[in-house]
């Protein structure tokens, strides 16, 4: 019975990925843009094209002053509050007791529900994605000075979908940046066009893998030939700016970062945003879903008996 519930299971999956023995680079078989440009949408014609055809766009400057200092102001405040004890939601770096992401900042903090609930940044999320959306996660990355680790090369997709049940490439992260990002501290490279392949990684994935995956991930890893390939194709961006800046990038886009051997800190915000229309089902791996604080199965913005439970 459970083998026939699997082979059911598959005959819906666009995108298998850890089920065989060697990696294959798949090409996507959903669209990118989903809403349709008018004169009064949130982004410009030129921006609607280049996220069609690179997969990410950046913003420098997106947010105000105030807005920037009150979330700076409460970074800083976990970063000490974490640093004291820990939190299942609380994710500490490899090999050591730092902090590395601290997880569903949306859904537990008030000055970061604002954030998610952010008019213009919800207003371009709704018109990329077509449609209403809610937040399927959200973290705070810390990266220190001297000490803040890599975050390998990856598509978030390719996770969300096993791991997570998330069926289709309608889904986009956006990255705030709370510190300036330079090229030496370690910011995020992304490979344009990158979103319109899909690798199918190798390697079954262990239950309850996600404990030790959100500190160094070794499964859902692409192959080195398929990430060359990626990079030649499209090349590699690396989009940095002053504290203030959005990125916005597509759920398949390949990105990854270097670690921060610099004297100066890089933290972000991640939101992830799904669609309504893109609501997740069982993990194609077959295993139980990841906890809720990491990938949100309720489709709302946010939950307030959860904020109840778990204030921060």
């Amino acid at each position: 019975m459970k083998t026939d519930r699997m082979n059911d299971r598959l005959k819906f999956d666009r995108y298998p990925s850890r089920e065989r023995e060697e990696p294959e680079l798949m090409e996507r078989a959903d669209p990118v843009l989903y809403g349709k440009w008018m004169p009064d949408s949130p982004i410009t014609e030129a921006q609607a094209d280049d996220y069609e055809r690179n997969g990410y766009l950046f913003f420098e400057d997106f947010f105000a002053p105030d807005e920037l200092a009150a979330w700076k102001a409460e970074l800083a405040r976990l970063q000490r509050l974490y640093g004291e004890r820990g939190a299942d939601h609380v994710i500490l770096e490899p090999g050591s007791d730092e902090v590395r992401s601290v997880f569903a900042v949306h859904d537990n903090n008030s000055v970061f529900q604002g954030l998610a609930e952010h008019k213009r940044l919800t207003g371009i999320v709704r018109f990329l994605l077509g449609s209403n959306a809610y937040v399927h996660q959200s973290r705070i990355n810390f990266k220190p000075g001297f000490s803040g680790k890599e975050f390998y090369w990856h598509s978030d997709f390719e996770t969300w979908h096993v791991e997570d049940g998330m069926p289709a490439m309608r889904a986009l992260s956006v990255s705030i940046a709370l510190e300036d990002n330079h090229p030496y501290n370690g910011p995020l490279m992304v490979m344009p066009g990158s979103h319109k392949k899909f690798v199918s990684c190798v390697g079954r994935t262990p239950e309850n893998h996600f404990k030790q995956s959100l500190r160094r991930q070794e499964y859902g890893v692409p192959d080195q030939d398929s990430l060359t390939s990626l990079a030649r194709e499209g090349g590699i961006d690396m989009p940095v700016g002053k504290a203030g800046s959005l990125l916005v990038f597509d759920c398949n886009l390949m990105h990854g970062s270097g670690s921060n051997i610099s004297p100066y800190p890089r933290s972000n915000v991640f939101i992830v945003y799904n669609s309504v229309e893109n609501r997740l089902v069982q993990p194609f791996s077959g295993q139980k879903p990841r906890p809720e604080y990491i990938a949100a199965r309720d489709g709302r913005l946010s939950s307030p008996s959860s904020r109840r439970v778990c204030r921060q």
